[in-house]
């Protein structure tokens, strides 16, 4: 089963195809924050350039968040379309998640953290496990002094992954020791995205478009903005 996954839920636009036999094309741009211009070139080009017809997947994979809102909803809104369009299922999967796995061969404590604006942070725990990562708290959304109070209060050695992480280093850094992953793996990307959603596919973990739900963890800053405007009339 040929897959196509679409990451934009941060200031990069990633998309990527694969499937058994891994990643077969990847296109990747995190300048401009053009991500609506951007995101379908960007997948026309990939097909060319892998020789794959639209027509070929059987399945849509796509970042779910958390992350900005406007990024989330452009890669959200082009995947329903193409799996209702193709009348194929989809997988989502958290940016979180897509931080965290290529880290999977380390042996300590996994922090992905993506820099949420308004000086705040989402942010989730993992740990490498045979195969993949797992999980071990659900994301959440922070300040760096919320962030740096986990860290502490874990007690183990951790490593950092993500814009956020890199936003705030010298803080962070200021508070517990860590290690901080290489600056190429700040953003969520396609790849790993792929090649999560393949394995969910293989065990038929997938839903139908209408299903596929955005993980916010806040407020969407229009509706913030109304409320404040609320309070203040």
């Amino acid at each position: 089963m040929l897959i196509l996954g679409i990451e934009t839920a941060t200031p990069q636009v990633s998309v990527a195809i694969g499937g058994h036999e891994g990643v077969l094309g990847q296109f990747e741009v995190s300048r401009g924050r053009r991500h609506a211009e951007t995101l379908t070139p960007a997948i026309e080009f990939l097909c060319r350039q892998a020789d794959v017809e639209i027509s070929e997947f059987g399945a849509i994979a796509v970042d779910i968040g958390p992350g900005l809102f406007t990024g989330m909803r452009v890669g959200l809104a082009a995947g329903k379309a193409i799996a209702q369009a193709l009348r194929v299922p989809m997988i989502g999967i958290s940016s979180l998640d897509l931080l965290a796995f290529p880290l999977r061969y380390t042996d300590r404590t996994i922090a992905a953290v993506i820099d949420a604006r308004k000086g705040e942070l989402f942010y989730a725990f993992y740990l490498a496990v045979p195969g993949g990562i797992q999980r071990v708290t659900e994301p959440r959304v922070g300040s760096p002094d919320d962030l740096a109070a986990d860290l502490m209060a874990r007690g183990q050695n951790v490593i950092l992954v993500g814009d956020g992480a890199l936003r705030y280093r010298e803080e962070l850094d200021a508070s517990i020791r860590c290690e901080f992953a290489e600056q190429f793996l700040s953003y969520p990307s396609a790849a790993p995205l792929v090649q999560l959603a393949h394995a969910r596919a293989l065990r038929e973990e997938w839903v139908n478009p209408w299903e596929i739900q955005p993980l916010y963890l806040r407020a969407p800053d229009a509706q913030i903005n109304w409320s404040t405007r609320e309070v203040a009339s």
